[in-house]
C-alpha cells in the first residue's frame, strides 16, 4: 500500500504542476505581500482603540495606537462602544476596562491587544513594582505597533480566504481533471486502495497550505513576530485546510460537473465566508454567528495571530470529529463513483 501511496503522490504532484497550481499559489503570494507591505500595513485604522488614563508622563508620546484620557469619566465615556479598550492606570493596579461585546472571543481579542501594550499585563497588585518600572517606561510598553496589528489582521484574512475558499476550489478542480481525463473510470477496474487516492490528495493540499502559512506570514509579519505565533497558526491551518480540502472533494464527486460545483462555491464565498468577516473584523453584530462554524474557526485563527488562542478541548474535538465524518463520506462517495465508473 506504501508503494502504490507513493504513486499516487507523485501523479497527484503532476497533475498540480500541470495545473499550474503551485503558479497560482505564488501569484497570490506576491499579490497579498505587495497589498499589505505598500498599501495595508500604513493605513490608520481606528480598530479596537485603546484608551488610557493616568500616569501620561510614563508612556512614549509615539504611540499612535494609544489615547490618553484627561480623567476617568472620560475613560470610561470612551469605552461604552463595546469595541474599545481602556487602561486605567491611575491607582495602585493597572485595570482593564470595557464594555462586553457579548462574543466572548472578541473580548478575549479585545483584552489581549490592550495587555500587549503592557511588560506586565492584567491587574498588577504590587503598587511598588509598578511605580519602579515608570522610570523605564520602554520596559513597560511593548513594540506593538498599529502596523504590526493590522500586518496581523489583514494576514490572517488572506491566509482564511485562501484556505477556505482558494483550498475548497484547488483541490475539487484537481478531482473534475481526473474525471474528464477517465482517471476514475481506471481506478476503479484496477484493484487500488480508496484510501491511498484520497490520502495522497489531501496530503499534497494539507502540505502546501502549510508551506504557503509560513511564507506568507513571514514574508508579512516579520521573522520574530512569525516565530512567537507560527506554531499555533499552523494548528489552524493544519485543521482548517484538511476541512475544506475534504469538503472541496466530497463536493466534486458528488456533483456531475464543474457548474454545478460553481453554484456551491459561489454560495460559499459570498454567503459563508462574508459574514464571518463582517463579524469578526467590524462591529457588525449578528447573534446567530455562534452558530455558524467557520465563524469559529475564523476567531481561532485570529486568536492564533494574536497569541490568544481560547480554543479548548471541545473545539478540537469537534473539529476532529468534523475531519473524520468528511473522510468516511468523501471515501463512501469515492466507493460509488467508482463502482459507476468500473
Amino acid at each position: 500500500m506504501t508503494h502504490h501511496f507513493f504513486l499516487l503522490l507523485r501523479k497527484d504532484l503532476r497533475l498540480m504542476l500541470a495545473g499550474k497550481f503551485f503558479l497560482l499559489a505564488l501569484g497570490s503570494l506576491l499579490f497579498y505581500s505587495l497589498y499589505i507591505n505598500l498599501f495595508y500595513a500604513k493605513t490608520d485604522q481606528d480598530i479596537y482603540p485603546v484608551y488610557v488614563y493616568g500616569t501620561h508622563h510614563t508612556l512614549p508620546k509615539n504611540m499612535d495606537a494609544i489615547h490618553f484620557t484627561n480623567s476617568l469619566e472620560e475613560l470610561n465615556d470612551k469605552c461604552m462602544d463595546g469595541y474599545s479598550v481602556g487602561i486605567d492606570a491611575s491607582g495602585e493596579n493597572i485595570n482593564i476596562v470595557m464594555k462586553s461585546s457579548d462574543i466572548n472571543t472578541i473580548d478575549a481579542l479585545r483584552v489581549q491587544y490592550a495587555e500587549s501594550f503592557l511588560q506586565y499585563p492584567g491587574r498588577i497588585d504590587e503598587a511598588d513594582k509598578f511605580l519602579s518600572n515608570f522610570r523605564e517606561p520602554e520596559k513597560l510598553i511593548k513594540n506593538n505597533s498599529l502596523e504590526l496589528k493590522n500586518r496581523r489582521e489583514i494576514t490572517c484574512e488572506f491566509l482564511f480566504f485562501e484556505l477556505a475558499a482558494v483550498g475548497f476550489l484547488g483541490l475539487a478542480s484537481l478531482m473534475f481533471k481526473e474525471k474528464e481525463m477517465g482517471v476514475i473510470r481506471v481506478y476503479g477496474i484496477l484493484p487500488g486502495n480508496v484510501w491511498a487516492f484520497i490520502f495522497s490528495k489531501l496530503t499534497l493540499f494539507v502540505v502546501s497550505d502549510l508551506v504557503f502559512c509560513i511564507l506568507l506570514t513571514l514574508i508579512n509579519v516579520g521573522w520574530k513576530p512569525c516565530i512567537a505565533v507560527l506554531p499555533a497558526v499552523l494548528v489552524q491551518t493544519g485543521i482548517l485546510s484538511m476541512i475544506m480540502s475534504l469538503a472541496g472533494l466530497l463536493c466534486s464527486v458528488c456533483v456531475s460537473d464543474f457548474r454545478q460545483f460553481s453554484l456551491l462555491y459561489l454560495v460559499l464565498a459570498i454567503f459563508v465566508t462574508t459574514p464571518v468577516f463582517l463579524v469578526g473584523q467590524t462591529s457588525v453584530k449578528l447573534d446567530w454567528m455562534l452558530y455558524h462554524p467557520m465563524y469559529h474557526l475564523f476567531m481561532q485563527m485570529k486568536g492564533a495571530y494574536f497569541s490568544s488562542v481560547t480554543s479548548g478541548f471541545v473545539y478540537y474535538a469537534v473539529c476532529t470529529a468534523a475531519i473524520i465524518v468528511l473522510l468516511c463520506a468523501v471515501y463512501r462517495a469515492m466507493q460509488r463513483e467508482m463502482a459507476k465508473e468500473g
